[in-house]
């Protein structure tokens, strides 16, 4: 079980994040392997909807570390409503909202009052279906393989690389996103040890593609080391992770980037929500991606703004 590090009280954003940095100053990086057979794509809250933004790649650290092999997450009510019962000693964890509400503020310079919507990052429990005895069946998970067999892509991966805007250029030995020529460069399907590890390489670079000024427009960096450079780098990595979820594509070889970890480290230390904007930016660079290609849903690609249930 994650335990987070322990302050007098720490916030939400302080808990993600150093228990996130304890795993990359450990040498993991807990987006790129998020699932194994059995626990499939996004956690799921109770209502079957996916979770978003950081609750996603938050739920995915904890349910690995912990071994748990369902997806959904639920509150203590809930799972009574269902008939059901947390076990005795289990312990929650937390999944994030934001609370929008309105502030009176008066200009110090005219004196004049308006009203300001502000958003507050709240928390509450939750608890793994495999926590709770009692349950429905179909809380209960099933065998599933991400990685299809053989050398096939899933359907929707396959829609996915064929629907892609980009422009992509198939040669030499690297893969990458050229922001100046707006273009991306991978080397031939058949220099890696799989389809799918290919299309999951497109995934990533998709990822950056996303970030022109035409499309979303992020702050990309100018060179290796740049804060703005290994921000750009985590924020392609965990698309790469949402798509994989979605389409079911690995994300377990993305091991080249090993370098990026000390400037990550050095951005969260800095920022105890950067890895919150970086979840945000990734989880709107796939819903992009998804809608650029014909597969998104009807379902936001934004956490929602809730109140826990």
């Amino acid at each position: 079980m994650i335990v987070a590090k322990t302050t007098d009280k720490p916030s939400p954003a302080d808990t993600i994040t150093d228990t996130i940095i304890d795993r990359l100053e450990a040498g993991v990086r807990p987006w790129v392997k998020p699932w194994r057979p059995g626990l499939g794509g996004r956690p799921l809250r109770v209502t079957g909807e996916p979770y978003r933004g950081i609750n996603c790649f938050w739920l995915w650290l904890v349910a690995d570390s912990a071994g748990y092999l369902s997806r959904t997450w639920m509150t203590y009510k809930q799972a009574q409503a269902l008939g059901a019962q947390v076990r005795e000693g289990e312990r929650s964890q937390i999944a994030i909202f934001y609370k929008s509400y309105s502030k009176t503020v008066e200009s110090p310079v005219t004196g004049d009052s308006t009203d300001e919507t502000r958003r507050v990052l709240r928390s509450y429990a939750v608890f793994n279906a495999d926590q709770i005895d009692g349950l429905p069946d179909r809380f209960r998970p099933s065998p599933l393989s991400v990685v299809p067999p053989a050398d096939t892509l899933p359907d929707r991966a396959q829609a996915f690389v064929d629907a892609l805007p980009a422009t992509v250029h198939t040669r030499g030995d690297k893969a990458f996103y050229d922001r100046i020529d707006d273009s991306i460069t991978m080397p031939a399907v058949d220099q890696f040890s799989t389809r799918a590890y290919w299309a999951s390489t497109l995934a990533h670079e998709a990822g950056h593609w996303t970030g022109h000024p035409d499309r979303l427009d992020r702050q990309i960096g100018k060179k290796f080391g740049d804060e703005a450079y290994a921000f750009e780098e985590l924020c392609a990595e965990m698309t790469a992770a949402l798509l994989g979820a979605d389409l079911g594509l690995p994300t377990s070889h993305l091991d080249d980037h090993a370098s990026y970890i000390g400037s990550w480290l050095r951005v969260l230390k800095r920022d105890n929500r950067a890895v919150m904007t970086a979840a945000a930016k990734a989880e709107a660079a796939a819903g992009f991606l998804l809608r650029a290609t014909g597969l998104a849903g009807d379902e936001s690609t934004e956490e929602p703004i809730r109140e826990a249930a």
